[in-house]
């Protein structure tokens, strides 16, 4: 039986920033909720119409319970769905903790079975040659949902303020990372230390994503209060790259009311 709790949520609050929808619940777990809500209604529809469905899944804590939820709704018919993933770290293994392929196999592929499940091949003896490869799969069919988070730095995928373009002509490109991206992964309990954390990694580019047919960016929890102030109120420009999604009418940016009374910006006061 599908969980009903999914389809009786309390109403959440709506924002429009320039041309983004922002949703604001009540707490995490009505944001997870209304996020895997809204996703089931949708990739259900395109299914009526599409033989093939396209998502690209994002990984860290964000996106764990949302993961979970999706995971188990029996009305999604996954055999029909195409998986790829926004980035994974350059030299890691697939048998790493700390590797994307591994969270996602974890919590994705050993659930369910889609049609396709293309993963970034961190460990691929040619880097350059593996970007090509991925570029190819990537550029199969358009891309109907990609999963995001958002960085402490404003990062979307691995395009930090210094690498990230707007206009970038790559889909997939290799970039180094930096300090504050790598010590977020060790907080996040994915590595011990700094220096176990890759310096490189590969990343979807920005245009990528934006291409996407839907965007869907989970920023739960108290921690990501300043992220979505600097999100919603900062210039939008490379140097707080999740502020490209001010322009994506095609995105949502879902959070919530955890934060302190006196941490929220004037986008959440009286909400």
């Amino acid at each position: 039986m599908p969980d009903r709790t999914l389809s009786s949520l309390p109403d959440c609050e709506y924002l429009q920033i320039d041309r983004l929808t922002v949703k604001i619940y009540n707490s995490s777990t009505e944001l997870t909720k209304g996020a895997v809500r809204l996703a089931q209604s949708y990739l259900e529809t395109l299914l009526t119409t599409q033989e093939t469905v396209s998502i690209v899944l994002a990984t860290g804590n964000s996106q764990l319970h949302f993961l979970d939820l999706l995971v188990t709704i029996p009305t999604i018919d996954w055999s029909r769905i195409i998986l790829y993933h926004l980035d994974e770290y350059l030299g890691i293994a697939a048998e790493h903790p700390g590797s994307f392929r591994y969270y996602l196999k974890e919590k994705v592929g050993s659930k369910i079975t889609p049609r396709r499940f293309y993963f970034i091949e961190g460990d691929a003896l040619q880097p350059l040659a593996e970007c090509r490869r991925y570029s190819k799969l990537l550029q199969q069919q358009p891309i109907d949902l990609c999963l995001l988070g958002i960085g402490d730095n404003g990062h979307i995928a691995f395009n930090e303020p210094g690498v990230a373009d707007f206009k970038d002509p790559d889909v997939i490109k290799l970039v180094k990372l930096e300090t504050k991206t790598r010590q977020q992964q060790v907080n996040g309990g994915y590595f011990s230390n700094l220096n176990a954390v890759p310096q490189y990694a590969y990343t979807l580019t920005i245009p990528t994503i934006c291409n996407a047919k839907k965007i869907f960016c989970l920023a739960p929890g108290k921690h990501k209060v300043d992220v979505v102030k600097k999100t919603l109120n900062e210039a939008i420009s490379t140097n707080f790259p999740a502020t490209i999604l001010r322009t994506q009418p095609q995105a949502i940016l879902f959070c919530d009311r955890n934060a302190p009374r006196q941490q929220r910006d004037r986008f959440f006061s009286g909400v």
